[in-house]
């Protein structure tokens, strides 16, 4: 069972810039015997298989591209290397919104006690609070993005617990009942859903790219969608479409 630890926090170290661009132009692994000889020997000293290592992959990548996806580009590193309390994380700062309440790098159980006595009652005005409210309905579907992702991908996605958990914290700030907690992480996990259909092919290169260099910065995954981006721009329509159905098919 993978545990998800991936909610951002605060004070990554970012790495230095790379060739990423030009690796996601193949979106294919290295057909180099020593490089799978290498790869399957971090398997067996981690206890993963290929497939578990291509979910983690996924799962913290998609958490990415919804980041990216919605601006928030709070995630300075991602890493896929276990912990003892994670399998794959994502380190950022949080969005302005709950920084200005002083809860940069809590969890999301933290933030909820924070802010909870601040947010507005039945028929208060809320406007005063609206950037907290969008910083919920983000937040939420960056973290319910993980287990999306995978669900593109394999037949059987894993339950992030740890995610949702968090994603349920957080979406109490904003429900009053199970029933609306339940129909916002749902609303949240299509919006997630919508966001990362549009990017197939991108992570599906990332991930191959990432299970290579198993820690990237921000900067660096960054450069990989660019350069993903650029080679879709030049590609034919009917090569496109052929890509996107390659990538559609799984990883």
């Amino acid at each position: 069972m993978i545990e998800n630890s991936d909610e951002p926090i605060a004070g990554a170290t970012a790495c230095g810039s790379s060739d990423s661009g030009q690796l996601a132009s193949s979106a294919s692994w290295p057909h180099d015997d020593e490089v799978e000889d290498d790869y399957d020997k971090l398997l067996a000293s981690i206890g993963r298989t290929e497939e578990q290592d291509r979910r983690i992959a996924v799962h913290e990548l998609s958490h990415f591209l919804v980041n990216r996806s919605l601006g928030t580009s709070s995630i300075c590193e991602i890493t896929i290397d276990p912990a003892d309390d994670y399998e794959g994380l994502c380190r950022g700062a949080r969005r302005a919104a709950f920084t200005k309440e002083g809860v940069v790098g809590a969890d999301a159980a933290d933030i909820r006690k924070i802010l909870q006595p601040m947010m507005p009652e039945p028929g208060q005005d809320r406007v005063a609070k609206a950037d907290i409210f969008q910083s919920v309905l983000d937040a939420v579907t960056e973290l319910m993005a993980g287990e999306v992702g995978e669900g593109m991908f394999f037949d059987d996605p894993v339950f992030a617990y740890d995610d949702r958990r968090q994603a349920t914290e957080l979406a109490l700030l904003v429900c009053r009942s199970p029933e609306a907690v339940a129909r916002f992480l749902s609303f949240c996990e299509r919006q997630a859903f919508d966001l990362l259909a549009e990017h197939v092919i991108v992570l599906m290169s990332m991930q191959i790219i990432l299970r290579i260099r198993r820690t990237m910065s921000g900067s660096e995954l960054d450069e990989v969608i660019a350069g993903v981006l650029a080679d879709q721009a030049r590609m034919l329509p009917s090569e496109a479409m052929a890509t996107h159905c390659r990538a559609s098919g799984g990883v």
